[in-house]
């Protein structure tokens, strides 16, 4: 009896021992006390000394974050980015040397309509004879320039909705203004070849100014960007399109560039409607009022953009402004910053009117300016023309061929058995270039019939429709393998 009782004691000694450790814990939950925050008792011993305030009660804990589901955000918008091949005849301007030729670039871009526009760079497909986009499923179609603004890098494509052979894929426009440093964005496109690649990162910095200090305005973010990547989009978590990837610093590894959406939603009507944009202009280089400008030209709390030269024979000339104006609004909207202040010109028709609030020796006036359209950069590229198909004297497809006999066969290293008919030269602009037929490959049949000769060539090919398919069954000396490239006719 008495070792039952003692068993019962103890027991209720050690659960009285365990609730007084929950209870010192704080409900189950030790605190973590820090080394420093130890103080001696005596030797050998340690004894918490005041432990300081926790760091919850000094800053409230950040939300935790949700997840970024980037994995869907690629499922969604993968479809509506597509491959932007550009080739040329010539090259658009000179190179070193003075040396011309045909020219390919490739790049990336993207629906934004169910019409079939499509938004890219403008360096992607500047000079180009022929683009051609590609489809996530592989069809490549021919594209049309609608309109392109060189001052920011856009460009607006458009194909026939018809020929996509069913509802296009639309990419949604979020708003850039909205972003903030340290946002998760992606970037999808077709990098060095490698199509619909997606990667992701952080936006690093907002208002990146790269080229031209009076209208950059680029997105600086460490997804990764490379050559390829042009034109494709930048996307937010919430599967927007917030930017037009576009530059990458050849200085160092994943800093990539991209124009906020916003500013080329600003200019997509002028795009659609005229295919150039056109803006407002004035005339002056500005400053933004800085404390050290308001306090060497004793400005008072004045904020705004400064004027520091007025350009001959310009509206600002002819509206009076002078050099130390100091311009607070534009028709009673505020101008913080000089930047501020071109955007708001920039935005607006040439032939406008803008009433400029100027502060100028301490006092306050309004000075009505009538704006020009700004001067195009005599450095930019020209717009290029629209697109036009190849004239008759182009052979048939862009391809020039020859028949291989011995010295052909034994020139380009082809099996004595070969046959068929060699291309000799490719037009980059041509359909054939777009399949990806190559000079030295050999053309073996058509259509499932043999193409012994140029004539047997001509003759397939002659008798070919707008819209038809030919199945061009071709040997690559290179590849060693024969493979079946598919070129689809195009009408006038």
């Amino acid at each position: 009896m008495r070792r039952f009782v003692a068993v019962i004691v103890a027991l209720v000694a050690v659960v009285a021992f365990m609730i007084g450790l929950v209870v010192a814990g704080g409900g189950g939950r030790v605190p973590h006390v820090p080394s420093t925050a130890l103080a001696r008792n005596a030797p050998g011993t340690a004894v918490p000394a005041a432990l300081p305030t926790p760091a919850t009660e000094l800053m409230p804990a950040l939300p935790l974050a949700t997840g970024v589901d980037f994995a869907e955000v690629a499922a969604r918008m993968n479809a509506a980015v597509v491959n932007v091949d550009a080739s040329a005849r010539r090259r658009p301007r000179e190179f070193e040397g003075g040396r011309d030729g045909p020219r390919q670039g490739a790049g990336s871009g993207f629906f934004i309509d169910a019409e079939g526009h499509i938004l890219t760079n403008f360096h992607v497909i500047e000079g180009a004879d022929r683009i051609t986009i590609t489809l996530v499923d592989g069809r490549a179609l021919r594209a049309r320039v609608v309109g392109a603004d060189p001052a920011i890098d856009v460009a607006l494509l458009a194909i026939d909705p018809a020929a996509a052979g069913g509802a296009l894929p639309v990419a949604v426009l979020g708003d850039s203004d909205r972003l903030r440093v340290g946002e998760w964005v992606c970037a999808i496109g077709n990098p060095l070849g490698y199509v619909h690649s997606v990667t992701v990162g952080v936006v690093s910095f907002l208002g990146r100014k790269l080229f031209d200090n009076s209208l950059d305005d680029y997105i600086q973010t460490d997804a990764a960007i490379n050559f390829g990547n042009s034109g494709g989009p930048l996307i937010d978590a919430r599967g927007h399109v917030v930017g037009i990837n576009t530059a990458i610093s050849s200085q160092a590894n994943n800093i990539g560039f991209a124009i906020p959406i916003n500013q080329v939603r600003a200019v997509l009507p002028q795009l659609m409607a005229r295919g150039r944009v056109a803006r407002g202009y004035i005339g002056v280089t500005l400053e933004t009022v800085t404390p050290a400008l308001r306090q060497a030209l004793d400005l008072g709390p004045a904020t705004g953009a400064i004027v520091q030269e007025v350009t001959n024979d310009t509206p600002g000339e002819r509206a009076g402004l002078r050099p130390y104006d100091v311009i607070r609004s534009v028709d009673g909207r505020a101008v913080t910053t000089s930047d501020d202040l071109i955007r708001d010109v920039s935005s607006r028709a040439p032939g406008s009117t803008a009433r400029l609030r100027v502060v100028r020796d301490g006092r306050e006036q309004d000075v009505i300016v009538k704006l020009a359209e700004r001067p195009q950069d005599e450095t930019a590229p020209h717009v290029p023309s629209p697109v036009t198909p190849a004239d008759a004297t182009q052979p048939p497809l862009g391809i020039t061929v020859t028949e291989v006999d011995v010295l052909t066969a034994r020139r380009y290293g082809l099996p004595s058995t070969t046959g068929g008919v060699l291309v000799r030269r490719i037009d980059p602009a041509s359909v054939g270039h777009v399949a990806r037929v190559r000079t030295g490959m050999v053309i073996l049949e058509i259509n499932r019939r043999p193409v012994r000769s140029a004539d047997d060539y001509r003759r397939a090919v002659a008798v070919a429709r707008p819209g038809d398919v030919l199945a061009l069954y071709v040997y690559d000396p290179l590849a060693e393998q024969r493979s079946i490239l598919t070129v689809t006719i195009e009408g006038e």
